[in-house]
């Protein structure tokens, strides 16, 4: 408030906010969400706040526990012929009811899976100056760290930082690589374009095509890896970690860390998706669904902090 010369008391004009330049002061700190937990932030920037979400989540009346996607069992896909017609069918059926399945024994050890978590988080916890020579918004780059890829377009920011990695058809020098986690994902990389061929494999002859069908057609050549690390949020009933949005062009690969947090809209439901130890979630992605015309598949690896 202010008293002007008549004595009246009106309100201070209250400087008006600049989205821009509040967008512009943090990308420039090349901290990302970590900078802030670290800085000891008890209420989360505007730029983060999602209306629609707040909207949208008083408006939700009950939860769809009764409901889970499928998961499918690869343990039997090398032993008995039969076996492996049924997993097909039951990939088909996935893919035109849900979209998404998860799976299981699916050859990637669960030491190695583990070991990808945990070296995603120890790269985000790294100090800060040893994270800055990644920081950059060119995704020309085989190794890039930022947080919010579209930070500069979205209406709201995502309360998370992403390592990116190029891992495939011509992936990084080792030395490229942050050594924290070099091996592992070096590693894990081999695994899953092994198991992505596999998936490629059901999909066609889902499909009633030849086996190599999408394979032939250079679907397994690329893969990148985004490792998402959600640090503690002061507020996050005003936030998001990852918000709704659609997979217009990959297959994707997802493994959580153990705390879960995932959902999936099935028939205008949407529903939770347990973290199951081992197992992995495949998401067939809107262009996949559609045409078929998929170059590239993703792995995505989602880290939170375990610090409160």
């Amino acid at each position: 408030m202010v008293l002007t010369q008549n004595g009246k008391v009106q309100p201070a004009n209250k400087p008006e906010y600049d989205r821009n330049t509040e967008i512009q002061a943090f990308d420039d700190t090349k901290a990302g969400v970590k900078g802030l937990t670290e800085a000891g932030v008890e209420k989360i920037p505007r730029i983060f706040v999602h209306e629609q979400y707040i909207l949208e989540k008083n408006s939700i009346s009950g939860r769809y526990d009764e409901l889970s996607i499928p998961v499918i069992d690869l343990e039997c896909l090398n032993k008995d012929a039969s076996a492996r017609i049924e997993i097909i069918d039951r990939v088909k059926e996935a893919c035109e009811e849900w979209g998404f399945f998860q799976i299981v024994n699916h050859g990637i050890p669960m030491s190695l899976m583990n070991k990808v978590v945990e070296s995603v988080r120890k790269f985000h916890e790294l100090e800060n100056e040893v994270k800055k020579q990644y920081y950059s918004r060119d995704f020309k780059r085989k190794v890039v760290y930022n947080s919010n890829f579209d930070l500069h377009q979205a209406p709201s920011a995502n309360w998370r930082d992403t390592l990116y990695l190029i891992m495939a058809p011509k992936p990084p020098e080792p030395e490229e690589l942050p050594q924290v986690c070099r091996e592992t994902m070096m590693e894990y990389s081999k695994q899953v374009k092994k198991l992505g061929i596999y998936l490629f494999e059901f999909l066609s002859e889902a499909l009633g095509l030849n086996r190599d069908h999408l394979k032939d057609m250079d679907c397994a050549e690329g893969l990148y890896v985004t490792a998402h690390y959600y640090p503690a949020c002061p507020e996050p009933d005003l936030t998001l970690g990852l918000s709704s949005h659609t997979d217009s062009g990959f297959l994707t690969l997802l493994l959580q860390d153990q705390i879960g947090g995932l959902q999936v809209l099935h028939e205008n439901q949407w529903v939770d998706v347990p973290s199951s130890p081992g197992a992995l979630i495949v998401n067939i992605g809107d262009l996949m669904e559609a045409s078929l015309y998929c170059s590239v598949f993703l792995v995505m690896v989602h880290v939170e902090s375990n610090i409160t």
